[in-house]
């Protein structure tokens, strides 16, 4: 696992799904990347923001895209993140608070034009369930609310050693949610693969 900052850059930069790596349909969205140096924090206020890296975590990046508007369809966006900690623990905790962060914030703004309500989280470590292939495992599933419409949220949390690997997904009228599922395991498994190539192997 790396152990300094450029390392983590660079990891992090080799493991976060690009829309192409996501399927044919989709593309960037703009902005297509966060702001280098910063991290996603859920605030005070239960709003989702970007701060400056934390001590204990080395790396962080999130790409974003989307399948457009078509026809019946509403536009579908995902999101892919990796963040890459110090330690272990450090990475425990991130995912020990997304598994609480539901019962401090039912409802959390995303965007000035974006919430997801009616969170749930679960929990999965390895042995546990199907969990073969990660240390630990957090699915969080609600709402995702844009103007008068509500569909589908799905956040996947995934961890490997320091290393976390997170997929949003946000649904749209016209896609079932078994869509959405598919779209957010299969990033998560193409991320996790692209871990191991990145690292030589099975850790």
């Amino acid at each position: 696992m790396p152990r300094t900052k450029p390392q983590a850059e660079a990891l992090a930069t080799a493991v976060a799904l690009k829309p192409e790596a996501w399927g044919a349909d989709f593309r960037a969205q703009q902005p297509a990347a966060s702001t280098p140096g910063t991290v996603a924090v859920l605030d005070e206020q239960c709003r989702w923001e970007r701060r400056a890296l934390p001590q204990g975590v080395l790396a962080s990046l999130s790409r974003y895209s989307e399948i457009p508007a078509t026809g019946t369809k509403g536009e579908v966006k995902v999101t892919a993140a990796v963040t890459v900690h110090a330690t272990a623990l450090d990475a425990d905790d991130q995912l020990s608070t997304t598994l609480e962060e539901p019962l401090r914030c039912r409802e959390q703004q995303v965007r000035t034009d974006e919430r997801i309500s009616g969170l749930m989280s679960t929990g999965t470590p390895y042995g546990q369930g199907n969990n073969t292939y990660s240390d630990d495992q957090v699915v969080e599933i609600g709402s995702y609310l844009t103007g008068s419409s509500k569909h589908t949220y799905l956040w996947y949390v995934t961890r490997l050693g320091t290393l976390t690997v997170a997929v949003s997904v946000k649904g749209a009228e016209g896609y079932s949610d078994d869509e959405l599922v598919t779209y957010g395991s299969q990033a998560t498994n193409a991320m996790l693969s692209r871990v191991e190539f990145e690292l030589g192997g099975k850790s």
